[in-house]
């Protein structure tokens, strides 16, 4: 079906420029994708009319086909990935796979910056070009809030309460979310909005996005993608990192510095707090020291 053929193709592409992904990471894709293109097709089910009953049927027959659970888990995280990205497109407007069910086997971690590598990021902003103070808003907004990429190239001024202290999230699904901004946040933005932006000629239609390009459109996800890559490189951050990274960051050094898990939940825009859990991955001396200072044995005197 050419419907197949077609969105395969423009995922494949998604994978290699704003993912990043190692050829061997796409090629599994493509593998684990084109069986569940085969399975569908035998239903004459285009991508867009794929529904979660003929998810949960074929994870079925993976099982019965006595895959590891390595395995399944590798194909079914395609699969979300796949539908993830039909949404990003706005191909489909839900996901079938978000009700699948994960084998239970070890997950790998994300990969996650630290505060200085974040500082280091910031700090090679040359600030004297015309987009300076506007890539600094945007590391600062992605880093504060813990926006998705798509979130942020989305982002409008009528959604900036900044003196109430939030911004307006409009996530997956057309979920809406508040967010807390911090005073860096705030600062970065105005200081943007009445310097680089004050100077461009916006296009007609884009007045109301916050970051916007030299022509005055609106800013694409590949676009905050490549200006990442070129800080890292600048910085000497050698880490495979994308504008994902700063999500990662902002929840793991948010559960570190002791939030509540429902709370970084909730920022994040996670349907299910199990997604939020993998940020529970807290260094050892970080968890000792909470043990001794708040559990009651540690407290006698």
């Amino acid at each position: 079906m050419k419907n197949w053929e077609r969105t395969i193709k423009q995922f494949v592409h998604y994978l290699k420029i704003e993912r990043s992904l190692a050829e061997n990471s796409i090629f599994a894709y493509q593998q684990d994708i084109a069986k569940l293109r085969d399975f569908c097709e035998s239903y004459t089910l285009s991508p867009e009319h794929v529904q979660a009953g003929h998810l949960k049927q074929f994870v079925a027959e993976l099982f019965d086909m006595g895959l590891s659970a390595r395995t399944q888990a590798r194909i079914i995280s395609g699969w979300k990935q796949f539908f993830d990205f039909l949404l990003l497109e706005e191909i489909r407007k839900d996901d079938p796979s978000e009700s699948l069910e994960m084998p239970r086997i070890g997950r790998k971690l994300p990969e996650v910056l630290t505060i200085e590598e974040i500082d280091a990021l910031i700090a090679a902003i040359d600030l004297s070009t015309n987009e300076g103070q506007r890539n600094k808003a945007i590391l600062e907004t992605l880093y504060s809030c813990g926006l998705r990429v798509s979130e942020l190239v989305s982002l409008r001024f009528e959604d900036c309460f900044f003196e109430e202290g939030f911004v307006r999230v409009i996530g997956k699904g057309n979920k809406e979310r508040l967010v807390p901004v911090s005073p860096s946040v705030v600062e970065e933005v105005n200081l943007y909005a009445q310097t680089d932006r004050e100077n461009l000629q916006i296009k007609k239609g884009n007045e109301a996005y916050v970051f916007l390009n030299r022509r005055g459109a609106q800013l694409t996800r590949v676009m905050i993608f490549t200006i990442i890559k070129q800080l890292a490189d600048k910085a000497g951050i050698h880490k495979n990192i994308s504008p994902h990274t700063f999500r990662h960051s902002f929840a793991t050094h948010l559960i570190e510095g002791g939030a509540n898990l429902r709370a970084v939940q909730d920022m994040l825009g996670h349907e299910n707090i199990t997604t939020t859990e993998i940020y529970t991955h807290l260094d050892q001396r970080f968890l000792r020291d909470a043990i001794l200072t708040y559990h009651p044995r540690n407290n006698e005197s």
